[in-house]
């Protein structure tokens, strides 16, 4: 299905987010910015604050360590979830009736389990693929060519 006029575009992943408004219409895509953060990359000593846990086990002298949290992953996902808090407050204002989201594989994952009931509503495309640091031509480009393909054969 072609990006109707005023539809939002929102390309995430786990440190951008960039929301986009089409300008065009179904037959030409015009992306404009909306809106756009950036999340600051933390280091490891600034994020977690021990060492991992350990636990002895029931027999024997030996101790496993349990696997070390990724911090790095656990924010990325929260950025991700904070850009669904956000398309879900615009939904319920009504700021959009078509949505079209551009995100990698597991950005996408956390969105869609993220997803509000009327932002779901709204929903006509989803792009898995990495593109918040692309010039927004390209980003164009890519929607044109993922919704062309999608579209109904015209006879």
């Amino acid at each position: 299905m072609p990006i109707p006029n005023n539809a939002l575009v929102l390309v995430v992943d786990g440190r951008k987010t960039l929301f986009f408004r089409n300008h065009g219409d179904e037959n030409q895509i015009d992306l404009r910015t909306e809106a756009h953060d950036e999340r600051e990359d933390r280091k490891d000593g600034d994020i977690k604050t021990d060492a991992p846990g350990s636990a002895q086990g029931s027999a024997g002298t030996g101790h496993s360590s349990y696997e070390e949290t990724d911090f790095h992953q656990q924010e990325e996902d929260r950025w991700v979830k904070d850009a669904a808090d956000e398309l879900c407050k615009r939904a319920l204002r009504n700021d959009f009736d078509h949505l079209c989201i551009v995100a990698p594989p597991k950005a996408l994952g956390v969105l869609r389990k993220a997803l509000h009931k009327e932002v779901e509503k709204r929903l006509i495309c989803t792009i898995n693929k990495e593109m918040s640091g692309r010039p927004i031509p390209d980003i164009e480009r890519l929607i044109e060519s993922e919704t062309a393909a999608k579209a109904p054969a015209e006879v």
